[in-house]
């Protein structure tokens, strides 16, 4: 059975679970996800960060974190959503679509008004997942501007 739990960004599950899928992005694209995470940047009310657990082992994980307007594209109310995963053994079972749904009541309970992400060419599914779940395509924003393979999404809250 399936457990969601908030954990801090530094707790050894996300940071666990956090390699494995940089190392999921150096196999598709060649590089990891270069962009600054810091363990506060997750924390309530300004974020959050979720671990789903089977049998008490980590198996997905997924965050946000407040943006507001600037030089980066992003908007006033944006919550920034990171580093989603699900291990390749759960996948196909509704994790990252929990996860994902679990984020967005989070974010919105916290006054933010729109939800962002990035993601890759390579990852299909995830692009697949994302405009299943209502998120359309924006302006590339933060440290993907630059990058044709970034896709950027958002979805207002």
């Amino acid at each position: 059975m399936e457990e969601i739990r908030p954990v801090r960004f530094d707790h050894p599950d996300a940071v666990q679970l956090s390699a494995l899928v940089q190392a999921e992005y150096l196999r598709r694209y060649g590089y990891d996800d270069m962009t600054p995470l810091h363990p506060t940047h997750f924390d309530p009310p300004d974020g959050l960060f979720l671990i789903a657990y089977r049998d008490d082992e980590p198996v997905a994980c997924g965050g946000w974190r407040a943006q507001v307007a600037g030089d980066e594209g992003y908007a006033d109310g944006d919550a920034e959503i990171k580093r989603m995963f699900v291990v390749p053994e759960a996948r196909g079972r509704g994790l990252a679509r929990g996860i994902l749904r679990a984020l967005e009541d989070s974010a919105r309970a916290a006054g933010r008004v729109r939800m962002v992400l990035e993601t890759g060419t390579p990852l299909h599914e995830a692009m697949a997942l994302y405009a299943d779940c209502g998120y359309e395509p924006t302006a590339n924003f933060g440290p993907y501007r630059g990058y044709s393979d970034s896709r950027c999404f958002a979805k207002p809250l």
